[in-house]
């Protein structure tokens, strides 16, 4: 039988996921929510991770390592592994190469300050890819990247060069009845992540009016997302990576410790299941890339 790894991702956003995405920038009782995600949320799930024994993968922005650095400190202490996300969760596609180059150079420093050798995975902000974003993760040697949701389970090779043509309403439509163009393969690993399998769209309240619900029904999103997708990958595809993307700001809220432990004995009650680290999902891949490959009929 296949693998079944179940990789857990912790975006580490905090205080920048405010200043970067959220609206709360000019909010001192939002960036307050960011304090309370480090302070007290990333020490909540790293004592639950240790009770479980559970190795994870922290996705840190540079603001949060330098905000919150006994915190981070701690991740790494714990033998959890440690990735970029930039500094103050900025949207790549707002940025120009420089920044963004400057960005992943510094984001790099910082962890390498704090674990002794440099991150080999990439995660970026938004999850967004700008035009120079794949370029960048290849000249600053990456392992893996895990932005990207081209598939559900299964990892691939990262490309570069991938174009489309935009609709432009004002021109001939032989101008953009083009189809989508795959760039060129690259050495990276991209580990696939899902928005349905992320926190903060149904769990966070932000009070912007955009696409966060604030108070969807947390055991709802166990029972009805988290646990079928799981079950789908276990029952009929057989193999694959399960990524399931958290943040302390959500899940280092009290009500949801419980949830997740119980998601997690959940996943080890599956005899074929067991937690990886991204790392260890991409090193596994790049050994033998037909690991992960569906052994049922479903993809």
């Amino acid at each position: 039988m296949g693998d079944i790894d179940v990789a857990i991702g912790v975006d580490a956003d905090c205080v920048a996921g405010w200043l970067g995405s959220y609206g709360g920038e000019d909010s001192r009782a939002d960036l307050s929510r960011g304090l309370s995600a480090g302070s007290e949320g990333i020490p909540r799930m790293l004592t639950l991770f240790d009770e479980m024994d559970v190795d994870t993968s922290w996705y840190v922005p540079g603001h949060t390592i330098e905000t919150f650095p006994e915190e981070v400190e701690a991740i790494a202490a714990d033998g959890h592994e440690l990735g970029v996300h930039g500094y103050t969760h900025e949207n790549p596609t707002d940025l120009s190469r420089d920044q963004e180059d400057a960005i992943l150079e510094a984001s790099i420093d910082l962890i390498e300050d704090v674990t002794g050798s440099e991150p080999v995975g990439h995660r970026a902000s938004w999850w967004e890819f700008s035009e120079n974003t794949a370029d960048l993760v290849e000249k600053h040697g990456f392992l893996y990247d895990s932005s990207l949701m081209e598939r559900q389970f299964e990892p691939g090779w990262m490309r570069n060069g991938d174009s489309w043509e935009k609709i432009d309403y004002d021109k001939d439509p032989e101008t953009w009845m083009e189809p989508y163009q795959y760039g060129d393969e690259t050495d990276v690993v991209e580990i696939p992540i899902s928005w349905y399998r992320d926190d903060i769209p149904p769990m966070l309240f932000i009070k912007q009016p955009i696409y966060h619900a604030g108070y969807t029904d947390p055991e709802m999103m166990y029972e009805q997302y988290y646990k079928r997708q799981f079950d789908f990958l276990y029952e009929r595809r057989g193999a694959g990576v399960y990524t399931f993307t958290i943040h302390p700001d959500i899940h280092g809220l009290p009500h949801m410790i419980p949830l997740f432990e119980e998601f997690i004995r959940y996943v080890k009650s599956h005899e074929r299941a067991q937690f990886l680290t991204l790392e260890e999902v991409a090193r596994k891949f790049e050994d033998d890339p037909s690991i992960y490959e569906s052994e049922g009929a479903y993809v």
